[in-house]
C-alpha cells in the first residue's frame, strides 16, 4: 500500500505554508507597533474597511487586491479627514467609517448573485489557493514592510513614547503616525488573500502579544512575533488538514491559542520566581541576625 499522504507532500500546501509564513513576517513587524501603540481597533477597522473594494472588484471581475488597497487607503484617509476637520476623537472617527464601510461592502456583496461564496472568500480568505504570483506579491510586501519599519524606527519609537520630544528633535511624529497607518494598511491588504478580512487581525495581534510576554526590545519582539506567527501558520494548516476545518480560521485560532499559552507560561514562571524569592528571604531571615542586632565584638588575639 502507498505511504500515507502527508500535507507537505502537496504543492498547494507548500505554497500555503510559505505564503502564510511571509504573512507572519509582515504581521510580526507591523503587529508589534500595533500592540505598542494600542491600535488594535484601527487594524480591525482597516481589515473590514477593505470589504467594499474587495466586493466591488469581485463583482466586476477586477483584481481583488487592487480593490482592497483602494478601499483601505480610502478608509485611512477618511479617518484622518474626520479627525482633523470633524472634531471627532480618533476612535469615534474609526468607528463611524468602520460601520459605514462594512455596511457598504455587505450591500455590494448582497447585490451580486453569489452572496454566500463571495462573502466566505472575502471574510475568511483561501490560503490553500495561494499561487506563485501571490507568493511574489507577499515577498515584496514583507520586504517593503521590513524596510519601512527599519528606516522609520527612530521616528516611530519617539512618536510612540513622547510625541512632543519627537517634534522637538525634528522627527515629525505626524509623519510617523501616517507611516504606521500605511504599514497597517499594507499588512491588511497583503494578508487578505491568506486569511481574509475577518481573521487578519488575529495574525496581526496575537503573535505580537505572545512575543511581548518574553521581551520588551522592539526588534526582538518583531523577530519573535514573526516566529510565533509562522509556527501558528504551520500548526493551523496541520489542524485544518487533520480535523477538516477551515484553514484561515484554524491559523487565526492557533495564533490566539499561542498568545494564551504564552501568557499562562509567563504567569506561571513569574509566580515560581516570586515563590523562590520569598523562600530565599525567609531562609535568610531565619539564619541571619535580627534587624538592628549587632553581633558581639570578637576578642582580638594578643
Amino acid at each position: 500500500m502507498p505511504a500515507p499522504l502527508t500535507p507537505l507532500a502537496l504543492d498547494f500546501m507548500q505554497r500555503a505554508l510559505l505564503g502564510g509564513s511571509l504573512v507572519a513576517v509582515l504581521c510580526g513587524v507591523v503587529g508589534t507597533w500595533v500592540v505598542i501603540r494600542g491600535m488594535a481597533f484601527l487594524g480591525e477597522a482597516l481589515a473590514h474597511g477593505t470589504l467594499p473594494g474587495v466586493a466591488l472588484a469581485t463583482v466586476l471581475g477586477l483584481p481583488v487586491l487592487a480593490g482592497a488597497a483602494v478601499s483601505a487607503v480610502a478608509m485611512s484617509i477618511g479617518v484622518g479627514v474626520l479627525r482633523r476637520h470633524g472634531r471627532l476623537s480618533y476612535d469615534t472617527s474609526i468607528g463611524m467609517l468602520f460601520v459605514g464601510m462594512l455596511a457598504l461592502g455587505v450591500m455590494v456583496i448582497s447585490h451580486s448573485g453569489s452572496f454566500a461564496t463571495d462573502a466566505t472568500a472575502i471574510l475568511f480568505g483561501d490560503i490553500l489557493a495561494i499561487t506563485a504570483a501571490d507568493l511574489l506579491l507577499l515577498t515584496g510586501a514583507a520586504a517593503l514592510g521590513a524596510v519601512v519599519a527599519t528606516l522609520g524606527h527612530r521616528s516611530l519609537v519617539a512618536a510612540a513614547f513622547d510625541a512632543r520630544v519627537a517634534h522637538v528633535l525634528g522627527l515629525r511624529p505626524a509623519l510617523a503616525n501616517s507611516v504606521l497607518v500605511g504599514l497597517v494598511t499594507l499588512a491588511v491588504v497583503a494578508s487578505y488573500r491568506a486569511v481574509g478580512s475577518l481573521l487578519v487581525v488575529g495574525l496581526l495581534l496575537a503573535p505580537a502579544v505572545a512575543a511581548r510576554h518574553w521581551t520588551h526590545r522592539i526588534p526582538t519582539t518583531m523577530a519573535l512575533a514573526a516566529t510565533v506567527g509562522a509556527a501558528a501558520v504551520a500548526g493551523g494548516l496541520a489542524l485544518s488538514w487533520h480535523a477538516g476545518t477551515a484553514a484561515g480560521a484554524s491559523i487565526a485560532a492557533t495564533a490566539v491559542a499561542a498568545a494564551a499559552i504564552s501568557w499562562l507560561l509567563r504567569t506561571a514562571l513569574s509566580r515560581t520566581r516570586t515563590r523562590r524569592a520569598d523562600a530565599e528571604r525567609e531562609h535568610r531571615a531565619a539564619h541571619d541576625p535580627l534587624p538592628g542586632h549587632r553581633a558581639p565584638p570578637q576578642p582580638t588575639p594578643s
